[in-house]
């Protein structure tokens, strides 16, 4: 069910030249501990000025989207919510400005399956959202990412947490340090 999908979202995204990455627990899955996810997050490369593309896209999906007023959603969640109805899959089409956004997008890493590359985000950066987010299941995720992957570049996520830290004062960087240590010593 969900391979189908990914394949589909990643020829119509392709097609439509609006970059992208798969995030969230699709994300997880190839890098993390076996877990259940019932939707599929993707971090786009265009801001709400895109929203018609992303229309266009959603429709030729046959995805039906759940906002009454898609574009004022996006505009205040910059986040546009649809599903499939024929496997209940909820897609989570989620727009992006920042530089850090932008660069994750261009270190996203291409996966095979079925006809298409699918683009998921670098192991690194489905650790710094799954931190971000900080609810105790992203928390049981990163040990899982960090444990399987010892090779990860620490110190890009730390050079983005300290960031976001500096710019919304929140303590990332020394969530991720606690996070880092439970789960074992990286190897770089």
């Amino acid at each position: 069910m969900f391979e189908a999908l990914l394949e589909r979202l990643a020829a119509e995204l392709t097609r439509a030249n609006i970059p992208y990455m798969v995030i969230g627990g699709q994300a997880v899955l190839l890098y993390g501990e076996p877990r259940t996810t019932r939707d599929i997050d993707i971090t786009l490369g265009i801001g709400v000025e895109g929203f018609a593309r992303v229309r266009d896209v959603v429709d030729r999906l046959g995805l039906r989207i759940l906002a009454a007023a898609p574009l004022e959603f996006v505009r205040d969640k910059m986040v546009l919510p649809a599903a499939e109805d024929a496997t209940g899959i909820r897609v989570d089409f989620v727009f992006s400005f920042t530089p850090y956004e932008q660069q994750a997008i261009t270190r996203a890493v291409p996966v095979r399956i079925g006809a298409a590359d699918v683009r998921f985000a670098a192991m690194e950066d489905v650790v710094i959202h799954k931190v971000f987010a900080g609810r105790p299941r992203d928390e049981d995720d990163v040990r899982g990412m960090l444990l399987r992957n010892p090779n990860y570049d620490r110190p890009y996520v730390e050079q983005w947490l300290r960031q976001f830290d500096a710019a919304l004062a929140r303590n990332l960087f020394g969530r991720f340090q606690q996070l880092a240590a439970d789960a074992g010593p990286s190897r770089r």
